[in-house]
């Protein structure tokens, strides 16, 4: 069994990510691209937390497509009305968030 080194528990129990979630600040911005169309940027993430993940239950909350570069989430479309509910389903703290 394995154990977390920084909270102690075993890896099952582990929510250092968790408790990463909730003291995050992330910015939420959109940019134009090629062609005109319109890009939402999700960024401000730590090391600790699965960014993957994240990316993965935005875009089918959101229903739309995107990519992970570096550690900024691009999601296809223009998404700042409805991301703020989608990322404090997730466990983000909504006062945080900074659009």
């Amino acid at each position: 069994m394995e154990i977390c080194p920084k909270c102690g528990l075993p890896t099952q129990a582990c929510v250092c990510s968790e408790i990463g979630k909730s003291e995050q600040k992330i910015k939420i911005t959109t940019e134009k691209i090629k062609y005109g169309k319109i890009i939402t940027l999700v960024s401000g993430f730590n090391k600790d937390i699965d960014i993957k993940t994240i990316a993965k239950e935005l875009k089918q909350y959101l229903a739309c497509g995107g990519t992970i570069k570096g550690d900024v989430i691009e999601l296809q479309g223009g998404h700042t009305s409805r991301i703020n509910g989608a990322l404090v389903k997730l466990g983000f703290n909504e006062e945080l968030i900074e659009n």
